[in-house]
């Protein structure tokens, strides 16, 4: 793909275009920190469904998905929004009602298989899980699993050390590559083509977008041509690896985006008293995602004093914002 290639969209078209129903969809950010929020909304505006999710540790993107009815599967290590949520409740309650498949990793585990995914390596050893149930609880069975083209056969598999006289460990958890359709990732600043700079912590989304097929981003600022190739060595995602970009300012609120805004802690509060019933929840579906219709929208009804007064978060790290200038 030529670099000059532009890639900016509308989010409702890269949504369309590059999430079908059943797609294997992986998430960027962690808990309540860049999670691509936007998109995650109008996800659930299009009212996509059967999607297979798999992300390392997510909180709101997840949690809304799940409640939202777009999720039939989740392969993760952690789902909750910290103080707010320790578990999304959404999630929870989708777990206890048998409607959600849930397959369980390690952090570490998860990290892992992105980057064997990334890699292009069937699996990556580790010693992650060794002495726990996550070696033995499978939430999908190898039955099922032989049944999905999507799914590798095993959760895992437990094998000898073939370096154990050079090593003391005598067993190692192989963890197998993961491979999915699409990630969606939130980013301070990308261009028309696809390159990306990631402020703050990256998580695993560098790792999550190269296993992908394709890759959306959304993000905070549509730098000018040319701007990202001065000083490439702070760029983290190449534009062949990108298919499309879309400005979304405020694009991972209610989650925090570092060196732009903090989380909102009311919108957060109100979420989870929201998500005890499913009532509720329908109606804050309504409220904040289906009667918006869009992003722009839905900045407007929480408005622009409550926004303001999340940021700018200061850093101690270089502005990632000075690309854009």
């Amino acid at each position: 793909m030529a670099p000059d290639t532009n890639k900016v969209m509308p989010l409702s078209e890269a949504v369309a275009r590059f999430v079908p129903d059943g797609a294997h969809l992986s998430l960027g950010g962690f808990t309540i920190n860049r999670n691509p929020m936007a998109a995650v909304h109008e996800i659930v505006r299009q009212r996509k469904t059967n999607l297979h999710l798999s992300a390392h540790s997510n909180g709101q993107g997840l949690d809304t998905l799940v409640g939202g009815g777009c999720v039939r599967r989740v392969e993760i290590a952690y789902a909750g929004t910290g103080r707010f949520s320790p578990t999304c409740p959404r999630f929870r309650k989708a777990v206890e009602a048998g409607r959600l498949q849930v397959e369980d990793y390690s952090n570490y585990q998860m990290t892992l298989r992105f980057m064997a995914g990334a890699m292009g390596v069937p699996f990556l050893p580790t010693r992650s899980g060794l002495g726990s149930d996550i070696l033995t609880r499978w939430g999908i069975s190898t039955a099922e699993r032989k049944t999905d083209a999507a799914l590798p056969d095993l959760k895992l598999q437990v094998v000898d050390n073939p370096f154990a006289g050079w090593t003391d460990a005598t067993k190692v958890v192989l963890v197998p590559a993961l491979h999915p359709d699409v990630t969606i990732l939130h980013v301070q600043v990308a261009d028309a083509q696809g390159t990306a700079r990631i402020d703050g912590l990256r998580f695993s989304d560098v790792e999550q977008a190269m296993a992908s097929k394709h890759v959306i981003l959304t993000c905070e600022n549509l730098a000018a041509a040319g701007r990202l190739r001065v000083h490439p060595e702070h760029n983290h995602l190449p534009f062949y690896r990108v298919d499309a970009v879309v400005p979304a300012p405020f694009g991972a609120y209610p989650t925090a985006c570092h060196g732009c805004y903090d989380y909102d802690a009311d919108f957060f509060e109100t979420y989870a008293k929201a998500a005890a019933t499913d009532k509720d929840y329908a109606a804050h579906l309504e409220r904040y995602i289906h009667a918006p219709g869009s992003h722009d929208a839905f900045l407007t009804l929480i408005g622009k004093a409550r926004l303001a007064a999340l940021g700018p978060v200061q850093s101690t790290a270089r502005p990632v914002s000075e690309a854009s200038s």
